[in-house]
């Protein structure tokens, strides 16, 4: 047996929309998979956690032990992915002390914080990082490893650190390499 889910598994677990040529691990967790879009040549490995309203563009990567709490939308677009167990939070609890933390609390006990993360076409996130809510990885952006994202992040640099920080430029070169994927699938 395949340690991926099959086309007709796929379809039973309710996900909203898929592309071709999907490959989900068995031990990916999925939570509101009626929130979920893939796009076409996505692979996502084991023991990731997809949680709430997730979009997922075209050739994407989520490596093993990810984590996308999508509460307040979380989106991936093409050419992108995120290395080893690399945390995703678009909404986050208010931890000063005025607040009780957790879902198990009612919402008007809570504060809950956040919005929409976006990580652009290119952009590359490295291992055990973390990214906080309400904020885009610019297109083309790489962070670099145990890294700490809480703003934007500029298109088209390698930023790493905590907080992440710009260290240089980025090459381009990966944008023109997109043309010869029609031809290196045949």
């Amino acid at each position: 047996m395949n340690s991926f889910y099959t086309y007709d598994e796929l379809k039973a677990l309710g996900i909203k929309s898929y592309g071709e040529n999907v490959l989900i691990s068995r031990r990916c967790s999925i939570y509101s998979p009626q929130l979920l879009t893939i796009g076409n040549n996505v692979r996502i490995d084991d023991f990731c956690i997809l949680s709430g309203n997730i979009s997922i563009g075209d050739f994407v990567h989520i490596s093993a032990f990810c984590a996308l709490h999508g509460s307040k939308g979380i989106e991936i677009r093409s050419h992108s992915g995120c290395s080893a167990r690399t945390t995703i939070y678009s909404a986050i609890d208010d931890f000063s002390g005025n607040f009780l933390i957790g879902p198990m609390h009612p919402d008007f006990l809570t504060n809950v914080q956040g919005g929409k993360v976006v990580i652009e076409e290119f952009a590359q996130v490295g291992a055990n990082c973390v990214i906080f809510s309400n904020l885009t990885i610019g297109e083309g952006a790489a962070i670099g490893a145990l890294s700490l994202v809480r703003e934007s992040i500029k298109p088209w640099t390698i930023n790493a650190g905590i907080p992440a920080r710009v260290l240089k430029e980025r090459s381009k070169k990966c944008k023109e390499l997109v043309s010869i994927l029609p031809n290196a699938l045949n």
